[in-house]
């Protein structure tokens, strides 16, 4: 098994195994005795700092035991097995106007049973605490395979059911420590680092307790009963600028005064890497300032929380305030610090950041020396970083870009995390503050513990675990922090197809955008996302975008061969939707890299039969036009049906769609007399502005009537449509399939022409969203290192969408579609390569009732129509598109993409529009 969860370390694991029942967890534990080797849970009580990569047998729990098993909403309770999303639990308890309090940015995808492992906080631990303060009783498997039960009784005492042995062991171990546990441990709210050993001392002895953030060293969470709050019913979000981060820190613990639910910090070095990643347009208007405090404020009294607003923005705490009651715009804001994860594995210097001292905290009376300090150090070892956190509990965040790719690299990082280690303790901080210490941190807990509290952790752990099987190397006697570490010292810039500009031309460094912060496998469409639509298919992490990189990151380090079975296996399943490009907030385009390992494995090969069939689909689609009604009557006769599909690798279960009676040129043809460029006719055509009309080969052969209302669209607009040569073709079809060399000769010839246009001053609009795509994305990619680099990136830039092109069309009113109800759903690429943001405006424009749709349709071009992806691909479109279709029998199904319409087609027998033909039908 190669794709493991840890961005930093790669030690594969000796077998996978998913629970179904509670009993299969005792049945894994032997495996791993049988075999003498460690015993890791995933998402049933490990940390992410490290724990993840694997040790022996990895007991996984996000597949099967992930059920919330009972509500009470009279004692304000839940309760869940291990692998329950976070996420998952909400939607169950917000309803009753409940939540669980701790929630970390992460909460789309983190585990109740992870967060118990590392004692998660998150963002709201100021006012709901931490996952410690918020867990009632648990139920533990230990090593020895005996049952250990811990909840509290009526009066709040706390309550163990367990070996008479360990509890005796456990007693006996803090008797012998009993300074070192009540002088060193709770000195504030994040400290969280090794084992929470002062709930053993006597006054407490709080079992439970001490087993939160042990990170399943101790025992394999089963159950747990979490403890629920009530939901406020208003929130307002008070933006505060400061000069820089210092400041913002300083001032952090004056913000904790007003009573705020969240106090979170980041700086310009932050937004900037956002910038670079997303443009301006996905940084909602900030105060003046180089650093900020988002500061929210709740409660269920709106006067007063607005009054509470009001006074921290009167309180002139630093260079400019807002104060944000939208609930929309204060989700735009949150957003970019739930990605700050993502945003900062790119280092402010343009190379890959990496964790290490991720989550370290201190008192937050001492946080803006604290980042003071860190900023030195960070410069004195000549790096960079873009710190965030939780400023009122005194936590940061931050990645590094540590030198890798030297040789003295691995010497550089263990100097590194010492020295800041040490700042830390000097501090009285946290080493981690909430992510946990794991095999990252957990050798540096001697430089925050006495030797007294590190034995102390020892002779807990052997009461739990004497023969060292759970999680071994984590926190007592832990691995040397640098000894497995994934090295990125390598560069892969030979015999590349595209040119990967914003990574220096290095597939390494473009796969290495990968940090491991798992937003592909959390479902995004709360936020209208599309990533990651395999994965939620199959809820296989080798069928996630993070799954697929650490594959690829083997490949260019040597450890695998591009025709490696696992690299087969991993991008099978992979639509090449570019959900991930855009989604992702590191921003990983696995479509690119998907075509890229095509290219390398089949390269002057034989290829799968639905290359040469859907893969030069353009190619066979152009001699069908010649004679449709023929291609047509042949591609459904009798017996020739299922023979041509089989050697075309295509689905017998899908339909063939119908080639055009009237090809798009041959219409054209008839309005034009034949010209390409049309002469100003008599009257309104001189007055009209130029522009160029890409018709895509889906658009000329199978979908004429789209392109025809564009046609008819334009010219009402003002516009007169021209186009390019017949041939003209994006390639999407080729860079899809892997055939780059072929693809790049095709797009060579399109892009100059189209170039030649736009230096004339026309413009391109296109009419199929993924070949549009090309034209704006693909293009610059794969004609980046030839000699019409400069043309492909002026076409890009000229190409617009109809829904573009008409926003900024002056005088040019949409039609008035007043109770119309429409169900969009937009193309992948055109949501993560062209955004949807203008056809949304352009069509609230219009007064009907939108829903938009967030995910793939399931098709994905040729990927639902290939042999071996019919299952997958509709359980793709099982996740919105076809609830959507159900719940809206008589709406009108707007739908750009060609892919689109045929899956709409296919499993719903309804007929969907392009925006063409929409606004052309009601003009």
């Amino acid at each position: 098994m190669y794709a493991t969860d840890a961005s930093l370390y790669r030690v594969p694991p000796l077998a996978v195994v998913r629970p179904r029942h509670v009993d299969d967890v005792a049945r894994a534990f032997e495996l791993a005795t049988e075999h003498g080797v460690g015993f890791t849970a995933r998402g049933g009580g490990t940390s992410i700092a490290g724990n993840a990569i694997g040790r022996g047998v990895v007991l996984d729990f996000s597949r099967y035991l992930n059920r919330v098993l009972e509500v009470d909403a009279d004692t304000r309770t839940a309760v869940v097995e291990p692998g329950t999303v976070h996420a998952d639990l909400q939607k169950v308890v917000l309803p009753l106007g409940l939540r669980f309090g701790p929630d970390p940015s992460s909460h789309s995808r983190c585990t109740i049973g992870g967060m118990i492992g590392n004692n998660a906080c998150g963002s709201r631990a100021l006012s709901y605490g931490r996952t410690s303060d918020n867990v009632v009783a648990m139920t533990h498997l230990l090593a020895s395979g005996d049952t250990l039960r811990t909840g509290y009784d009526t009066s709040g005492s706390p309550t163990v059911l367990g070996p008479e042995r360990l509890l005796a062991e456990l007693r006996a171990a803090a008797g012998r420590h009993l300074a070192a546990a009540r002088t060193e441990f709770d000195t504030f709210g994040r400290q969280v680092s090794g084992y929470a050993v002062q709930h053993l001392l006597p006054e407490r002895f709080d079992v439970g307790q001490a087993l939160v953030g042990s990170e399943g060293t101790l025992g394999i969470l089963t159950q747990a009963t979490v403890r629920l709050v009530r939901d406020p019913a208003h929130r307002v979000l008070v933006a505060i600028g400061f000069e820089d981060i210092v400041r913002a820190g300083h001032a952090a613990p004056t913000v904790v005064t007003f009573g705020p639910t969240a106090c979170e910090g980041m700086d310009q070095r932050l937004i900037d890497v956002l910038r670079s990643r997303r443009g301006d347009g996905a940084i909602p208007p900030l105060p003046r300032g180089g650093a900020w405090l988002f500061v929210e404020i709740a409660g269920d009294d709106r006067v007063e929380v607005l009054d509470r607003a009001t006074a921290l923005a009167g309180a002139d705490l630093g260079t400019e305030t807002r104060i944000v009651t939208d609930a929309a715009e204060q989700a735009r804001l949150w957003r970019i610090r739930e990605d700050g994860a993502g945003l900062a594995g790119r280092a402010p210097s343009g190379r890959p950041a990496w964790p290490g001292l991720e989550d370290a905290a201190v008192p937050p009376a001492r946080l803006g020396d604290y980042l003071a300090r860190f900023d030195e150090l960070v410069a004195e070892y000549g790096m960079t970083s873009a710190p965030y956190g939780h400023f009122g509990d005194g936590c940061m965040h931050v990645r590094l870009d540590f030198p890798l790719d030297r040789p003295d690299g691995l010497t550089v990082l263990r100097r590194f995390l010492t020295a800041a280690a040490g700042l830390v303790a000097e501090f009285g901080g946290s080493i981690s503050g909430e992510h946990g210490d794991g095999r990252a941190r957990g050798e540096l807990l001697a430089r925050m513990y006495s030797a007294d509290a590190i034995a102390l952790f020892g002779e807990v752990k052997h009461a739990f675990d004497p023969a060292n099987r759970l999680n071994p190397g984590v926190l007592v006697d832990p691995d040397p922090f640098d000894a497995d570490v994934r090295m990125s010292g390598v560069t892969y810039r030979r015999d590349l197809a595209f040119a990967y500009p914003h990574d220096g031309g290095d597939l390494a460094q473009a796969l290495h955008r990968c940090t491991g912060v798992g937003r592909c496998r959390a479902d995004n469409s709360g936020a209208g996302g599309v990533m990651c639509p395999s994965y939620l298919a199959t809820r296989e992490e080798k069928d996630s975008t993070r799954g697929r990189a650490r594959v690829l990151q083997d490949v260019v380090r040597g450890d695998l061969d591009w025709r490696a079975p696992a690299v087969l296996d991993v991008l099978d399943l992979c639509l090449s939707c570019k959900g991930c490009a855009a989604d992702c907030p590191t921003g990983v385009d696995m479509a690119t890299y998907k075509s890229e390992a095509l290219h390398q494995r089949y390269r002057h090969r034989p290829r799968p039969r639905s290359h040469y069939s859907l893969g030069q689909l353009p190619r066979w689609a152009r001699l069908a036009s010649r004679a449709p009604r023929l291609a047509n009557l042949l591609a459904n006769a009798p017996g020739l049906r299922a023979v041509g599909l089989s050697l075309a690798g295509v689905d017998r279960r899908r339909s063939i769609p119908p080639f055009a009676p009237t090809p798009f040129r041959r219409w054209w043809e008839a309005q034009t007399g034949g010209a390409e460029k049309p002469g100003p006719a008599a009257g309104q055509a001189a007055a009209r502005t130029p522009v160029l009309l890409f018709v895509d080969s889906f658009s000329e052969s199978f979908s004429p009537a789209a392109a025809a209302a564009t046609v008819r669209v334009l010219r009402a607009a003002g516009y007169e449509p021209r186009l390019p040569t017949s041939g003209t073709c994006c390639g999407l079809t080729w860079i899809t399939t892997g055939q780059l060399d072929a693809a790049r000769r095709i797009l060579g010839r399109t892009v100059a022409e189209l170039a030649a246009a736009v230096r004339e001053g026309i413009g391109v609009v296109g009419i199929e969203p993924s070949c549009t795509a090309v034209l704006r994305s693909d293009a610059v990619e794969l004609l980046g290192g030839t000699d019409q680099a400069q043309d492909a990136r002026l076409v890009a830039d000229a190409t617009r969408t109809l829904a573009e092109l008409l926003s900024s069309t002056e005088h040019w009113t949409p039609p008035d579609l007043t109770g119309t109800t429409i169900v969009a759903q937009p193309h992948c690429h055109h949501h993560a390569v062209l955004g949807w943001a203008a056809d949304k405006a352009l069509l609230e424009r219009t007064g009907a009732t939108v829903t938009t749709l967030p995910g793939c349709c399931g098709l994905a071009g040729n990927f639902g129509v290939e042999i071996g992806h019919y299952e997958v691909s509709v359980n793709v479109a099982r996740q919105h598109l076809l609830p959507a279709l159900d719940a809206a029998p008589d709406a009108i199904v707007l739908a750009d993409g060609f892919s689109c319409r045929t899956q709409i087609a296919d499993l719903r027998d309804r007929s969907a529009v392009h925006l063409a033909e929409l606004l052309s039908r009601a003009c």
